[in-house]
């Protein structure tokens, strides 16, 4: 037998965040945009290295980005907003659009399908030209370089216009709104109007003598209409008129296709790439229907999103079963989802993390050589490792957390109050006037912090001078706070590098890597926990530090935690038992910390839930046991707390329409969310559905630099106060202010205090229950 091998989507970062640093300079000033674009090169430079050591048949090229690669698109094709066109210099409108400028709002930032990557949402006017040939110069740089030849790689045109949306006037009205694409009367011309892009870019690139593309189409496996099926059939005999010596190979990944015997029979491309890594459905789909003799199956048998390491065994097995239906000279191995969700290397963690833990373990670097060692197996009849999974986890079991989770498994959970009989003690416990003002938690990490930070972790200060010093941070975040007129306080949380790795570190069954970071957006990198093994917490987590910015201040201060279905969302978790199961360890060990808070006199406790949505599965079929329980897991965190006890929660940058159901299941006292960028549309989703709990309206983007001023802030404002109940309304930023510095923080948070001030002199700060 032999096959041959790809990959795809290897991360952009560098091993060291590379890109961050370099990125960062050239915003801050302190190097040139030509110094910038050296260094960016020089990280493309060593990850193609580390790609082309993997010995695969087909190289990719074109899958590295200064900041994101669906705006990479929207640069590509002259898609830019009208109020960014007047920037001349093309890095500078690239970055303006993710980023914002004095002038002009960034551009929407949402999540890429069920990941926790951002991309920046295209606004389509149906208008596309080529401004220039990306994949073309990244091949033609590859075999320049490198002396190679590679498949470039970009999103394909159904995908690009489906996470697109399109202004549309309000019926009725003469004010215009941003939709979605594919809820438009646009969807279907620009889409076949884009892929005649798609056909220039290919036949530039078969004039070039390159012998393979791979267009990634996601969007493939979500719930697709007939329509969007026929659309897409259409428009890729559009993209391949023409296209004879050139391979197109359409890649989906993230879920099973479920229009596969129409996608997969009538596509006119070389290849189709599918996910065998996500379930069995795929699999599924060829026993039953075949595979077409004229098409290479391009099989994702290598988890991308996962860094659990690949059993060789069960990788074999299916590969056996797919030769019944697909002659192996027709399959091509590949990972099944971008390698960008992993981060680079496991070599830094070694010494770090839990040898035990270390055997279970594969990043990008080391799935480029269980791709090899694959092909060896195959093509060379080398042995195949002995991994012993079982064994190896079993080490990791926590009997008394199991117990637990089965007590409450089938267990109603919810708070013994109403709502409106909890808010109205609450607010009055509280003193608060209407529309009252909060920030989201965090407040801006200097250079100070995280360099103190970095001098405790190599053992340079003392556990006791790094504590003084987080109090001199709180402290001082107390008297900003006053001083710009906050109603509700937070303390900052300075002592946190990242909202959950503070608490994975704090609770049983987590690992953290030293150097695991992963991109989330731009050049924000995360560094995701490892769940590895039964959760469970072995002391308070939170409690000092909040009990000691209380004590400040006769202001309520809100206890911060993360929520656990976020934490888990927003980890790596086992695959050896069910989420859900997961949830509820962390859900019972922040139940604990939420009590010892409403012990200590906090009155209000945060619990965000950002990913909440972001778990939400691609298909509406599998959605409703997901939202049971991760309703049931954010209720089992509070539902013991006394009625006056305020429970706030967070989410930021989703789409709510579809689960506005669910957030109002959650009985959350307060939900804050975003509402900047997409120009509080958001709120129609609260209004439509009648919703009767808080919202603290997200009046300005934290994710851009610029200071928004009170007119722009109270435009959202009044939009939503018209809608929603004002006794119910609180007034805050979208997100936390941790990337941001003080410089832009205060005036920022001065002009949202103003604009509560203008709401309450307009229409009273008393409420009238």
């Amino acid at each position: 037998m032999s096959v041959k091998t790809t990959v795809f989507g290897y991360p952009k970062i560098g091993k060291n965040r590379e890109l961050k640093k370099i990125i960062e300079n050239y915003w801050k000033g302190e190097i040139s945009k030509e110094e910038m674009l050296k260094g960016v090169e020089k990280v493309n430079e060593e990850r193609m290295k580390k790609i082309i050591s993997a010995n695969l048949d087909y190289i990719p090229s074109n899958d590295f980005s200064l900041y994101d690669f669906i705006l990479d698109l929207s640069t590509m094709f002259d898609v830019v907003p009208e109020r960014f066109k007047n920037i001349e210099d093309s890095v500078d409108k690239y970055f303006a659009m993710a980023r914002g400028t004095d002038k002009a709002i960034a551009c929407e930032m949402t999540k890429w399908f069920d990941t926790n990557y951002h991309y920046i949402v295209p606004e389509l006017t149906g208008n596309f030209k080529l401004v220039k040939n990306r994949p073309l110069q990244s091949y033609r740089w590859a075999k320049e370089k490198f002396g190679i030849e590679t498949k470039p790689v970009l999103i394909g045109a159904f995908t690009y216009v489906f996470l697109g949306k399109v202004y549309e006037r309000q019926e009725g009205s003469l004010l215009m709104k941003m939709v979605k694409a594919d809820e438009s009367g646009k969807f279907r011309p620009m889409v076949l109007e884009l892929a005649r892009v798609y056909n220039q870019i290919l036949k530039e690139l078969q004039e070039e003598g390159v012998k393979a593309v791979q267009l990634d189409e996601p969007a493939l496996v979500l719930d697709l209409s007939e329509e969007h099926i026929n659309t897409i059939i259409d428009a890729y005999r559009i993209i391949a008129e023409g296209i004879e010596k050139l391979e197109i190979f359409v890649h989906t990944y993230y879920e099973s296709l479920d229009n596969f015997e129409k996608i997969v029979g009538e596509l006119p491309v070389s290849g189709i790439g599918l996910d065998f890594v996500v379930n069995d459905e795929n699999l599924e789909n060829i026993k039953k229907y075949g595979f077409p003799a004229d098409k290479k199956l391009i099989a994702g048998v290598i988890s991308g999103r996962d860094p659990w390491k690949t059993d060789y065994k069960k990788v074999l097995d299916l590969i056996d079963t797919l030769t019944a239906s697909v002659p192996e000279e027709n399959i091509i191995l590949s990972n099944a989802a971008p390698l960008f969700h992993l981060p680079v290397s496991l070599e830094p963690e070694k010494g770090h993390l839990d040898e035990k833990l270390i055997n279970l373990l594969s990043f990008a670097d080391e799935r480029l050589e269980e791709m090899k060692t694959l092909k060896e197996i195959i093509n060379e009849g080398r042995q195949i490792p002995d991994q012993q999974f079982d064994d190896l986890r079993n080490q990791f079991k926590n009997e008394a957390v199991i117990e637990a989770v089965k007590e409450i498994e089938n267990q109603e959970i919810k708070r013994s109050d109403q709502f409106k009989d909890r808010y109205k003690s609450q607010m009055e416990l509280l003193g608060l006037p209407r529309f009252p003002t909060t920030t989201i938690g965090s407040f801006p990490q200097t250079k100070e912090v995280r360099q103190t930070r970095a001098k405790l972790r190599r053992g340079e200060i003392s556990a006791e001078e790094y504590e003084n010093f987080i109090k001199e941070q709180i402290k001082k975040a107390v008297e900003i706070q006053e001083d710009i007129g906050l109603d509700v306080f937070v303390h900052g949380e300075f002592e946190r590098t990242d909202m959950v790795e503070f608490f994975g570190e704090k609770m049983e069954g987590f690992a953290f890597t030293k150097n695991g970071w992963v991109q989330s957006y731009g050049t924000r990198c995360v560094r995701p926990p490892i769940i590895y093994g039964d959760v469970s917490r072995p002391e308070p987590m939170t409690v000092k530090e909040i009990v000691y910015a209380q004590s400040l201040t006769d202001k309520p201060v809100k206890g911060m935690l993360t929520g656990p279905v976020t934490i888990l969302n927003w980890s790596f978790y086992r695959k050896d038992i069910q989420k859900k199961e997961i949830a509820y360890q962390i859900a019972l060990a922040l139940r604990e910390e939420v009590l010892d808070l409403e012990k200590a006199g906090i009155k209000i406790i945060q619990i965000d839930e950002p990913a909440f949505r972001e778990g939400l599965p691609l298909k509406k079929r599998k959605q409703k046991e997901y939202l049971n329980w991760a309703v049931k897991a954010f209720r089992l965190t509070n539902n013991t707390v006394q009625k006056t006890t305020q429970i706030h929660t967070h989410m930021c940058y989703s789409e709510f329409n579809e689960i506005i159901q669910w957030i109002y299941e959650m009985d959350a006292d307060v939900i804050s969310i975003e509402a900047s960028r997409s120009k509080g549309e958001i709120i129609e989703a609260f209004e439509e559905f009648n919703y009767d709990h808080g919202i603290g309206v997200g009046i300005y983007d934290i994710h851009s630099p610029r200071i928004p001023p009170v007119e722009e802030m109270l435009e959202i404002a009044e939009r939503t106060v018209q809608v929603i109940d004002r006794n119910l309304v609180w007034i805050n930023p979208d997100c936390g202010l941790k990337t941001r510095g003080w410089e832009e923080t205060i005036p920022a948070l001065k002009n949202m205090v103003q604009v509560a001030k203008i709401l309450r002199e307009k229409y009273g700060s008393e409420y009238n229950w």
